[in-house]
């Protein structure tokens, strides 16, 4: 894969773990929805290093996923790491492999740009594929919040083409 300026959105999260599972419920609901041309959507699912050769091949990488805040449910941050630490420090079980894999892909100088949307839940605990009420609510802004995302980076990159052009 290599980079065409194309947008991957990755959802990861455990879907067994309830509202941990955030990240994979979105990239299900957006692999049912028309994208626009250039945008890939992905179930990442615990995450990992097998998720390396995603990163790689996209210039601009959407993640979602649930985190551990003080913040009440459902709340919604847009974060723009740039390195391991910028993460937040209570993501999800998956924590590690995702920082890791951060930090491998600046080792190989393979950086994509990340826009990471953390949606703020309650516990780890929770078993079942279901969303509980006060993520499930988050769910319609959380969408439009990504699509909003797209539709802003698509247009810079048409701009920045456009000035290049001239």
């Amino acid at each position: 894969m290599t980079p065409e300026k194309r947008i991957l959105i990755l959802g990861i999260g455990n879907y067994l773990m309830g509202d941990e599972g955030v990240g994979v419920h979105v990239a299900n609901r957006l692999q049912q929805q028309r994208l626009p041309p250039g945008v890939d959507v992905v179930d990442g699912g615990t995450g990992g290093f097998h998720l390396l050769g995603y990163f790689e091949g996209y210039e601009t990488v959407i993640l979602v996923d649930a985190t551990l805040d003080d913040n009440p449910l459902g709340t919604i941050r847009l974060i723009r790491p740039r390195f391991a630490q910028d993460f937040p420090k209570a993501m999800s079980t998956h924590d590690i492999g995702l920082k890791d894999m951060v930090s491998a892909l600046q080792l190989l100088d393979k950086m994509p740009v990340i826009h990471l949307f953390v949606v703020s839940i309650e516990s780890l605990q929770q078993q079942g594929i279901d969303l509980t009420a006060p993520i499930e609510k988050a769910m319609p802004l959380l969408m439009v919040k990504i699509f909003d995302l797209v539709n802003k980076l698509q247009k810079e990159t048409k701009e920045t083409n456009m000035l290049t052009v001239v």
